[in-house]
């Protein structure tokens, strides 16, 4: 399965080995994704007398999280919600139905972290309707909005929204439109064999303990699902951005975008749409980390690079948290990626003739043409506002990113109009409709 050089699969395998004999895992994989494709897969530990495989079945725990959250998406581009839809519209009579879907996706809607029954992660779980009987206004901890807490039992509430909506449980509609057009057919609710024991490593001693595995019913869309490193690398691939016909790309990097950060303003790790997010070494991950009683997995892609990683483990507690980006930089230190060719594009001359250097009162802007078609208009000294933008059907240009995300810009024979904002050929150039007038320069 490797497409990497024999050095550099040996320098990924002495790290994943590392990591099973000194945190003592009872079996271990991981792979590399690049490009869409599996780059390198290794197995190290037993499951029963064999070396696991990328057939090996492990629990994923929270990844189910990130493949639900793609339905709801779903259901959003089809017109059947909006994000800003208070959950009392789709799913009436919870005591907390003033929150939004997104504040749901986002874990930013304020619920408790855990459901009101027992330990759900090794007991057996409770049908939908039994659990919403039991939520109370106390479930709510936080008002909507205000921070981000993790909630398990919010994704339950979204599992059974999508239920409503598609007239069917949450797992059937994954399965029909997530898993199987992805080829995801290893992806299952409960195990199947090829499939690794869950088990509890003793702190003080090389013995191992058996942990339980239930059916989590209405809490299945927190963290219910199995799956192998063959999917898993599908999936990846698909958080990197080849969604299959799935999701339209645009609505992908939307779930990538930070909606709530776990440590302050130079966060390193926050939350999307569905989708965990991290900023390490450099490195911007989207992805999912899962753990369930004798399990642990983490699923990371990096967009920007083409490339994805993975680890599943059949272990409650235990592993180092540097593995994957470990493997990433051992890939960059062996085969590092070579830049795509550049190659001259045709362009619209008269796109040409608006670039080059505008100015925002005193201050110079490049617009350069992109390859794309797009606009990109930046400061020349590389501090301050940029942003990107595609054209639109009226002539005018949405903004994609940074301040202008969402503005229009509208571009006139002397000037652009950035939402208000008049960026001239000139500084402050007079002949054009500068708001308040222009006096001139003077020493």
């Amino acid at each position: 399965m490797s497409q990497v050089g024999h050095p550099t699969a040996r320098a990924l395998m002495r790290r994943l080995a590392v990591e099973q004999a000194e945190c003592r895992v009872p079996s271990l994989t991981a792979a590399i994704v690049r490009d869409g494709r599996t780059a390198w897969f290794g197995g190290r530990g037993r499951v029963g007398d064999a070396p696991p495989t990328a057939a090996t079945q492990y629990r994923i725990g929270s990844i189910t999280k990130s493949m639900v959250a793609v339905v709801v998406m779903r259901l959003r581009d089809e017109g059947a919600l909006d994000l800003t839809d208070p959950l009392e519209a789709h799913l009436p009579g919870t005591p907390f139905g003033q929150a939004s879907i997104a504040q749901l996706l986002s874990h930013t809607a304020g619920l408790t972290a855990e459901p009101p029954t027992a330990w759900w992660e090794r007991t057996p779980g409770i049908p939908g309707g039994d659990l919403l009987a039991r939520l109370g206004p106390g479930e709510l901890k936080h008002r909507p909005g205000r921070r981000f807490h993790y909630s398990n039992l919010g994704f339950a509430l979204l599992g059974r929204l999508i239920a409503r909506h598609r007239g069917t449980g949450w797992l059937q509609a994954l399965r029909t439109e997530v898993l199987d057009p992805l080829g995801m057919h290893d992806t299952t609710a409960r195990p199947r064999a090829p499939h690794a024991t869950g088990y509890a490593v003793h702190p003080w001693a090389d013995v191992v303990l058996a942990e339980p595995e239930h059916d989590a019913d209405a809490m299945g869309p927190a963290g219910q699902l199995w799956s192998t490193p063959h999917d898993l690398a599908r999936w990846a691939a698909f958080l990197g951005g080849d969604t299959g016909g799935v999701l339209c790309g645009d609505t992908l990097a939307e779930m990538r975008e930070p909606a709530g950060v776990a440590d302050g303003d130079t966060w390193t790790g926050g939350y999307g749409l569905g989708l965990q997010l991290a900023r390490t070494g450099g490195r911007r991950l989207a992805g999912h980390t899962g753990s369930m009683p004798g399990f642990l997995a983490t699923v990371w892609a990096e967009p920007g690079e083409g490339v994805g990683v993975l680890f599943m483990a059949n272990t409650t507690a235990g592993l180092g948290g540097r593995l994957l980006t470990d493997l990433l930089d051992i890939l960059d230190e062996h085969e590092p990626r070579l830049p795509d060719e550049w190659r001259p594009v045709p362009a619209d001359p008269r796109l040409l003739a608006l670039t080059g250097l505008w100015h925002w009162g005193p201050t110079p802007y490049a617009l350069r043409l992109l390859p794309d078609g797009g606009l990109s208009l930046e400061p020349v000294n590389g501090g301050g506002r940029a942003s990107r933008f595609v054209p639109q059907d009226d002539g005018t240009w949405l903004g994609l990113d940074g301040y202008y995300a969402g503005e229009t810009l509208r571009v006139a024979a002397d000037h652009l109009d950035v939402n208000t904002f008049i960026f001239t050929r000139e500084p402050y150039d007079p002949a054009a409709p500068v708001p308040g007038g222009v006096t001139g320069w003077h020493a």
